[in-house]
């Protein structure tokens, strides 16, 4: 971030809707399946490519009406997510190519998921509402993901809003794995909270960005 743009207090930092044991408890499990891909000299890129085909056999489980296996397997696919930011860290810190393939990749997992999951309502008797949650929540998702690229794009850091990536994963595998316990409405409340909190999320981004350009405008 340039020195003309600073910080603005007061927004929530990204991950701010997530307690920190919860983070750290994360850690604890990924630190020996780190240890091991650095032993077998597996790359990050290639984590993040193994991520993306869990979650495409996740989307088919769950586009097919296995809801509870897509959940878990999606909770596998978004720990993998997590393990190649980790190993590129241990090993360097990445490479230009390995950070724009893991955004690249994960935006491509949120739109195969989502789509999986209007596939299952299509299905259902009355489809309209859950498939348009689905829809706002992709392109919320879309929207929060595409306004902090834009605003890197101009000089200034906008990882700020209360639902980033991880939120919106918890948020999403939490509804599939209760509607597969039987629990229908917990997905479609899933994808509304998702939609609700992504248009949020990027009005906080726009909002922040206006507030540190304010000095360029006059």
């Amino acid at each position: 971030m340039s020195a003309s743009h600073p910080r603005a207090p007061g927004l929530p930092r990204g991950d701010s809707l997530l307690p920190a044991w919860i983070k750290e408890t994360v850690r604890a499990i990924l630190d020996p399946i780190v240890r091991l891909a650095l032993a077998f000299h597996v790359t990050a890129n290639t984590v993040t490519v193994i991520g993306l085909v869990i979650t495409v056999v996740a989307a088919i489980l769950i586009g097919s009406g296995g809801l509870l296996a897509g959940a878990l397997i999606l909770m596998g696919g978004s720990l993998l997510d997590a393990v190649d930011g980790a190993l590129a860290r241990a090993t360097g810190g990445g490479t230009a190519f390995g950070g724009f393939l893991d955004s690249t990749l994960d935006r491509a997992s949120e739109a195969i998921v989502y789509l999986a999951i209007a596939a299952y309502y299509l299905h259902e008797p009355a489809p309209t509402w859950p498939v348009l949650a689905a829809f706002i929540a992709l392109a919320g998702s879309f929207m929060v993901s595409y306004s902090r690229a834009r605003a890197e794009g101009i000089g200034i850091t906008a990882a700020v809003g209360i639902a980033p990536r991880t939120e919106r994963l918890v948020l999403i595998i939490a509804g599939l794995g209760l509607a597969g316990l039987g629990i229908g409405p917990a997905l479609i409340a899933a994808l509304w909270i998702i939609a609700a909190l992504t248009v949020t999320t990027t009005a906080q981004r726009i909002w922040h960005v206006w507030r540190l350009t304010a000095p360029t405008r006059g």
